[in-house]
Formats: C-alpha cells, sequence, structure tokens
C-alpha cells in the first residue's frame, strides 16, 4: 500500500492514524508529495485528476481518494470496527466525521487565505467567517463531548480537527470555549497513533 503524503495535512494524519490503531501503518509505502491549492503535484495528477493528497495505491492497484473513502477502505480490509456497521451508530459517526471534517477543511481555507494568498488580496472576513465554522463546530462537539473511551471515525476525526487547530492556530484558544472536548483532546492525543502522526510543518 502507499500513499501521497505530506506531514502538515490533516486529512493524511487521519488515514495514518487510522492505520496505526489497525496495525498497519507500517505496512504503507509514504510517497513524498506537494500538493498544493494553487500549484498542484503533477506526480499526484496520473492518480488523482485533483492532485490531492492524501491519494491511495492499493496492493492490488486501485485508486482511492479522498480522506474518508480510504480511511473506510483501511477499515474494511483490515477488519477494526473504527466504522461502524449499517444502523443508527454508523450515522452518528459518519455526521460525526463530516462535522469534523468540515472543521478542518474550514481551517484550511482561513490558513490558505492568510498564508498563500498575496497580502493586497486578502480578506479578513472570509478568514473570520471559516473560523467562525471551527467555533460552531466546537460548540456542537462541546455538547457531545466527552466521548469517553470511544476508538471509531468520529473520535479519530476531532482529535485530528482540534490538532490541526493547534499546529497553524495556535492563538486561537479553543480551550476556553471548549472545556469538556479539551479535556478529552489532553487524552486522546496521548494515544500512540495521535503521536506516531503529530504534523509538522
Amino acid at each position: 500500500m502507499k500513499i501521497f503524503f505530506s506531514p502538515a495535512s490533516p486529512f493524511v494524519r487521519k488515514c495514518m492514524v487510522v492505520a496505526h490503531e489497525l496495525g498497519v501503518a507500517d505496512r504503507i509505502e509514504k510517497l513524498p508529495s506537494a500538493a498544493g491549492p494553487v500549484k498542484r503535484d503533477a506526480s499526484i495528477l496520473p492518480n488523482n485528476p485533483l492532485g490531492q493528497v492524501p491519494t491511495f495505491l492499493t496492493d492490488d492497484g486501485q485508486v482511492l481518494f479522498d480522506s474518508r473513502v480510504i480511511c473506510e477502505y483501511l477499515d474494511t480490509t483490515h477488519g477494526g470496527g473504527l466504522f461502524p456497521a449499517a444502523g443508527p451508530a454508523r450515522w452518528a459517526r459518519l455526521t460525526e466525521l463530516s462535522l469534523a471534517d468540515g472543521m478542518t477543511g474550514a481551517a484550511l481555507l482561513a490558513r490558505y487565505e492568510t498564508m498563500l494568498r498575496p497580502e493586497a488580496l486578502r480578506w479578513s472576513d472570509w478568514t473570520d467567517g471559516q473560523l467562525d465554522k471551527v467555533r460552531t463546530g466546537l460548540e456542537w462537539l462541546e455538547a457531545a463531548a466527552p466521548f469517553g473511551e470511544r476508538i471509531d471515525i468520529g473520535a479519530i476525526a476531532f482529535g485530528c480537527a482540534l490538532g490541526y487547530m493547534d499546529f497553524r492556530f495556535p492563538s486561537v484558544d479553543w480551550r476556553a470555549q471548549a472545556p469538556n472536548s479539551a479535556k478529552w483532546f489532553a487524552g486522546f492525543n496521548q494515544r500512540p497513533s495521535m503521536q506516531a502522526t503529530l504534523p509538522m510543518a
């Protein structure tokens, strides 16, 4: 198995956390990439027309993207149970996954606005609007937290979302807004799978 990899991508991280939880991370070859929202990585394009990470190559040559597909593939093929079977629990975990991914995507857009867009063209209302999605997502998470000892795709996705906020937006004091979530994250973030995948610039 191979994955087009970026050590700073929260979506790649989510896939690798799942792989670590399933005990198969050492079987995945990390392919270096330089995917970006403006200048795309030509080495990814033959496999993924979007030129984005994560892009995943299975042992039988199938190409998978995006992170949600990759995570469920890993879980299904390696007997994990991180995605519940059909029923209320599955829909609840997929809803959590969708919200966490939305928060992460909004944070990424805010990051691009402040770091990649030429300064004269930056729009502070855009950045504030994206980070407000993170704030309202945290409100939902705070009401649902703590997740207790759950290790599933919902918990993993939220863990990676909050980890990305710490990585790219350390000045945003989300813990003050969400103390229950902060307490949960402090414990969850110590899991070996999370420590092994800490983002790097």
